[in-house]
């Protein structure tokens, strides 16, 4: 069976304990994929955004990331759940703060409507932190459902997402 390709969004506003810095905790949790069977191709950059929906929360850092796997879709979910809880996840209220967000925005173009599974990611196309570093790793990216490219779905984003280029110092 061939890999598929899954692109996965990443996030997050809290530091994680025994970290220095946000980005210092996204970064090692990217680097844990690998040892789960999830390849990472390519990293978007990191993108500062304030909080959807807009809250008094800090900034959050948010990238998506290129993979490779031979995971099936579930598999794949759960590694990105068990990596979150290592660093600290703990799922309390909706939108609530975070030390790592992994979310699947698209496994091989597939499309799942189950109860623990949803994809592509159902609000994916009204979200400037997931298509600006979706448009960085993969410019002709389609939804798969609307069949829309990533530069239609962009410009047609709601208004009042503040999202910029990070720079590390």
């Amino acid at each position: 069976m061939p890999k598929a390709i899954l692109f996965v969004a990443i996030g997050g506003n809290n530091i994680v304990e025994g970290y220095h810095s946000l980005i210092d905790g996204l970064q090692a949790a990217v680097e844990m994929l690998p040892q789960h069977g999830i390849e990472v191709q390519k990293i978007s950059h990191w993108y500062k955004t304030a909080a959807v929906p807009i809250s008094d929360q800090p900034d959050f850092l948010n990238a998506v990331l290129r993979c490779e796997t031979d995971l099936e879709a579930h598999q794949a979910l759960r590694v990105l759940q068990e990596i979150e809880a290592q660093f600290g996840r703990i799922r309390t209220v909706k939108n609530a703060e975070r030390t790592v967000d992994l979310d699947i925005i698209d496994f091989g173009q597939g499309i799942f409507v189950e109860p623990s599974l949803t994809l592509p990611h159902p609000r994916l196309q009204d979200r400037a932190f997931v298509l600006y570093p979706l448009r960085d790793v993969a410019p002709d990216w389609v939804h798969p459902i609307s069949h829309k490219a990533i530069a239609q779905l962009i410009r047609e984003l709601p208004e009042g997402q503040d999202i910029s280029k990070f720079k590390s110092n």
